[in-house]
């Protein structure tokens, strides 16, 4: 493929490795080719499952910080989440190590599953930068932790290690071994089964549970934020995630955005 992408093949799985040294930032130059491989192994009928890992210390870090202000160019982080979500017919995994935030844990909430590092730490923490997050992370993760979990975390911008990570269902799996081997077999198992995958975007009980009690959800929001005193960031984060439970997928989505 690129310097910055290349594809594998461990029998029926494709690892699709970005490699962007030194901290995996999302640039142009990594997102084009990484959406090109995406849809690449999507349509190649002999892979039956994806898995996406990066070299170096880390999973995707974020956004490269270069870019900030400026036009982003096509594809957008956005744009690959929504090329992950087209994958509807085979397992997609991300397999997580180092410090995965921001825009990389987005990335990854695009994928069926995660199998995480034992070491690894998980967050949003673009509030400390005075911003929301921006490809669907308010979103996305309230349907995986609960809105009330995500709003702390969301709000606080604070990462949690990957054992709580699998406790609230952000993994679905922790590697003791070999990270991207251990993915690739988890994978492989995913693909196997019969049961239809289900994007993040469409697992909704936890919304439908904060529907009926948006006491407790107020609750949650009201702690998060009461360090907040008058800042934006945390107060628009908050709607944001309110936002997750009171609209559609789409519309909050598109509301996140601006």
């Amino acid at each position: 493929m690129t310097s910055t992408v290349s594809v594998s093949r461990h029998g029926d799985v494709a690892v699709i490795l970005l490699d962007n040294p030194p901290v995996n930032a999302l640039s142009h130059h990594l997102r084009e080719p990484l959406d090109a491989a995406l849809k690449a192994q999507r349509d190649d009928k002999s892979v039956r499952a994806i898995v996406l890992a990066c070299a170096g210390r880390t999973f995707v870090a974020g956004a490269d910080i270069t870019e900030f202000g400026k036009p982003q160019k096509a594809p957008s982080l956005r744009d690959l989440i929504a090329t992950l979500e087209t994958i509807t017919a085979k397992p997609t995994v991300a397999a997580i190590h180092g410090t995965t935030l921001g825009g990389g844990l987005e990335l990854a909430l695009g994928c069926h599953f995660r199998v995480a590092d034992r070491g690894a730490r998980l967050g949003l923490p673009e509030v400390k930068l005075g911003i929301l997050p921006g490809a669907g992370g308010t979103v996305r993760l309230p349907r995986i932790v609960g809105p009330e979990k995500a709003v702390a975390m969301i709000v606080s911008g604070t990462p949690i290690g990957a054992p709580e990570a699998l406790k609230l269902g952000l993994v679905d799996a922790i590697a003791e071994s070999d990270l991207v081997a251990e993915a690739v077999r988890f994978a492989h198992e995913a693909a196997k089964k019969k049961t239809p995958l289900v994007r993040v975007r469409e697992r909704n009980e936890k919304i439908e549970a904060a529907k009926k009690d948006m006491a407790g959800f107020e609750g949650a929001v009201a702690t998060a934020t009461k360090k907040a005193r008058g800042l934006e960031a945390p107060l628009a984060c908050a709607q944001a995630v309110r936002n997750a439970i009171t609209m559609s997928f789409d519309d909050a989505l598109d509301a996140e955005r601006k």
